[in-house]
Order: C-alpha cells, then sequence, then structure tokens
C-alpha cells in the first residue's frame, strides 16, 4: 500500500538565483559565493550560456546558488530568448532573486525591462549594483535607487566590498532544511527530461501515478509516496508531474534542474536516471556535484538498457568505468543498468539505494578506526611540506547524518590534498561507504 504523503509539511530546497543583463558581473559573484572559479567569466557579452548550480554557507544558512545567462529584453535570437524564459522560471521557483547591474553603464532600458518584470513578483528581491569599487562609483550608484527597490545594495564582486552585508540580507529569508515528517529512507528519482524517471516511479509503485508521455516537459513538482511492499519500505520523492509547460523545448532543462535541486535538498539517496543511448551529460554533472555538496547518496541508473542492441560481456563493464571517470573523483558508486521498460534489474536499483542509505550512515568504532588508520599512515607516511612532516596523533568519525572523520595532527597545514585523498581512499578500501559523499578534515592536537 502506498500512502501519499502532505506536501505542506516539507520545506522546498532554498534557491537564490542571480539574473541580470550581460556582463554585469553575475559569473564573478556566483564564484565568490560557491568559493571556486566555476562559472566562466569573460569581458565578452554574453558569455555565461549555461546556468551554473553551487553550494554556499552563510551564518549557518545554506543555499543553493543559480547562475543564470544574460538577459536581453526584445531579442530575437534564440539564445536570448530562452535566457528570458529561465527568468521566468527563476521567478516561479527561487526563494530569493538577485537582479545584479553595472554601475560603470548607469541603468540601461534592458535594466528598466528586467526591474519592471521583477516588481511585480511577489518573492524577495535584491537589486545589487555592481563594480562600486571607488567613492566616485559609490556617489554614480544611487542613480539605481530609481529602479524602484527598497533593498539595494552596492558592492564589488571582484574584491568582495560590500558582499557580507548582502549576505546577511539575503539569508533573513533562507529558512535551513526541514525534515520530512518521517524517519523512513527518502530517495529521490532525478534525471534529464525523457530519460524514464516518471516511468520507473510508475513501475515501483504499480500504478501510471504520473503522466508519461514521449513528449518531454511534464515536469512539474515533486511528488512523496511511501513504498511498502516485498518488506521495503522508504520515502519515494519524483520529479514528474501532470502539468506541461510552454516552450518546453527552450527551457525544459532549466525546469527539470530547478525540480532536481529541490528534490535533492529533501533525499537522503538520490536515484540519477541516465538515458542508455545517450549516456552522461554536464547537465547530470552538475547535478551529482550539486548532491556531492549536500553529502546526498547518489545511485546512477542506466535506463533503457534495451536499445543497446550489441552487447557482449565487457559492454556494460566499459561503460560503467566510462561514467565514473567522468564523475572522478567521487567515482565511488554504484551503477546499474536497467530497462523499466521490460522491468529489467528495477529490484536490484532499490537493493543498492537502500544498501547506499545505510552505507551512509555507518559508524565504525573509535578504537577500531585508530588501529586501522594510524598503522596505514605509519607504513606509508605522508609526504613533507617545506621539510617539515605531519604527525598524526588520533582519528575520530564525527557525529554527522553522513560519513565525516577528524584526523587531529600537529599541523595541518602541513597536510597535502594528495594525502587528504589517499585517506579517503584507505578508509572507503576496508569500510563499505559506497554511494556516499564522504567529509575528512585535519584538526590540531
Amino acid at each position: 500500500m502506498q500512502t501519499p504523503v502532505s506536501n505542506h509539511s516539507i520545506k522546498m530546497g532554498n534557491i537564490v538565483a542571480i539574473i541580470g543583463r550581460p556582463n554585469v558581473g553575475k559569473s564573478t559573484f556566483y564564484n565568490r559565493l560557491v568559493g571556486m572559479r566555476d562559472a566562466i567569466t569573460d569581458d565578452f557579452s554574453g558569455v555565461t550560456r549555461d546556468r551554473k548550480y553551487g553550494y554556499c554557507e552563510w551564518n549557518g544558512k545554506r543555499f543553493t546558488v543559480v547562475d543564470t545567462g544574460g538577459f536581453v529584453q526584445g531579442s530575437s535570437d534564440v539564445f536570448e530568448s530562452a535566457i528570458r524564459t529561465q527568468v521566468k522560471v527563476v521567478l516561479e521557483e527561487a526563494a530569493v532573486i538577485i537582479l545584479m547591474v553595472d554601475v560603470q553603464t548607469g541603468i540601461t532600458d534592458l535594466d528598466e525591462g528586467l526591474a519592471k518584470m521583477l516588481r511585480r513578483s511577489t518573492k524577495p528581491i535584491y537589486l545589487v549594483v555592481n563594480k562600486v569599487d571607488n567613492s566616485k562609483n559609490m556617489y554614480e550608484a544611487n542613480e539605481f535607487w530609481g529602479l524602484g527597490f527598497d533593498n539595494t545594495f552596492f558592492i564589488a564582486a571582484i574584491s568582495g566590498s560590500g558582499t557580507g552585508d548582502l549576505l546577511d540580507a539575503v539569508v533573513e529569508h533562507i529558512e535551513n532544511e526541514e525534515e520530512l515528517e518521517t524517519e523512513l529512507p527518502k530517495f529521490a528519482i532525478i534525471g534529464r527530461p525523457n530519460v524514464g524517471k516518471s516511468s520507473l516511479a510508475n513501475v515501483l509503485l504499480g500504478e501510471e501515478r504520473n503522466i508519461v508521455t514521449p513528449i518531454a516537459g511534464t515536469t512539474r513538482d515533486p511528488i512523496h509516496t511511501v513504498y511498502n511492499k516485498f518488506g521495503k519500505e522508504f520515502m519515494l520523492i519524483d520529479t514528474a508531474g501532470i502539468r506541461k509547460k510552454e516552450k518546453v523545448e527552450e527551457d525544459l532543462e532549466f525546469y527539470s534542474v530547478m525540480r532536481a535541486i529541490r528534490a535533492v535538498e529533501e533525499a537522503d539517496v538520490c536515484l540519477l536516471v541516465l538515458d542508455a543511448v545517450q549516456g552522461i551529460e554536464s547537465q547530470d554533472l552538475n547535478i551529482v556535484r550539486l548532491a556531492q555538496k549536500r553529502h546526498k547518496g547518489v545511485v546512477v541508473l542506466v535506463n533503457k538498457w534495451d536499445l543497446i542492441e550489441e552487447k557482449d560481456t565487457n559492454t556494460a563493464r566499459n561503460y560503467e568505468r566510462y561514467i565514473k571517470s567522468k564523475m572522478e573523483p567521487f567515482d565511488d558508486v554504484p551503477v546499474l543498468f536497467i530497462s523499466v521498460l521490460e522491468k529489467q534489474r528495477i529490484f536490484q536499483a532499490l537493493e543498492a539505494a537502500l544498501e547506499v542509505y545505510e552505507n551512509r550512515s555507518r559508524r565504525i568504532k573509535t578504537s577500531e578506526l585508530n588501529e586501522l588508520m594510524l598503522g596505514i599512515i605509519e607504513g606509508t607516511p605522508p609526504p613533507s611540506v617545506t621539510n617539515r612532516y605531519p604527525k598524526f596523533k588520533y582519528v575520530t568519525q564525527l557525529p554527522t547524518p553522513y560519513p565525516s572523520f577528524a584526523f587531529f595532527v600537529n599541523n595541518p597545514n602541513y597536510v597535502r590534498d594528495s594525502y587528504k585523498s589517499f585517506l579517503e581512499n584507505q578508509i572507503r578500501k576496508h569500510y563499505k561507504f559506497t554511494g556516499s559523499p564522504m567529509e575528512i578534515y585535519f584538526r590540531a592536537k
């Protein structure tokens, strides 16, 4: 029996979207928030064509940052038309919206057009005037109050000036995750459009609960259902829904990703569904990286395996190696080849998800951990840094919902990233944490 769960008790993922016309500094600001040079930045207008999705934490509040493409009003260009559609998606999906403008160019018609669109929204809107890095620019930035937003901030994204005050204000609208009102494992079905997510959910639940059509774009809100069959019980979070979107050929991927972000936030384990013919693509990897940063378990399901005509004993093995090479360094994940249409290996997929859930919550005794890892460190000591060697004293597993370990060392700065990877690989070698991201910290003894 499947018992529906009310969506009213569920906290949607916190999404902060950065929008604006091209070349105002959105990607630079995004990179500062997520702490890495992830988005492509350049002086040429319209460089950021793909959206970027990253994870940020500020004042103990956690949220997902979306860097959209540049907004161009009234353009007939297909790319710019798609961006306008994506802005409409942002208005619907984001918890907070940051409209970025450039003090060096002043208020443009495009800024005014976008501001007019945003003023109709009931969402929290923050107008951010970028490149305010001297007193002259500070004076000139005051003209942007004319766009009519009470929440206006002057920043310099490249140096970080003013970003702290902005984030203090933004996170007032961010609520940390609320757990679903259930202690059951929570599995989310995610993936690009038309790979078989709805069909997989229907097969698992044994009913045509979701509309399944050959036309991609029926995605809507996550659906939550309790699965209770064959001695297995868990919460299934399905990102498929019933309402079609207009112009799905333009905004489909963006809708898909926004839904997946929300599902990832709620899940313990993410079931990433791939199309065997298409393989794994950049959008899939973006979501996997997000799931990794949020410490969620991952299982890869290669659907439509029945469509691969020429198969031998090495086909699946080579395919799995290819997928894991794309996912490096987080490649300790189960990969299963399924056919929802022919109901092949569906039950094994559930077994894998439940196993990853167990792996994610696995606890290792401190005494056992120290005996193993200190012995390994003694046998393979860390390399020196400026002729100084880190000395490890103690290791313990931290009380987090996901596997995390603290190594106490005389000086954490002496430990290289390569040795950190070595320690993680050794833990994975001796204990089963397959499918679960892992964190390793070094603390001064």
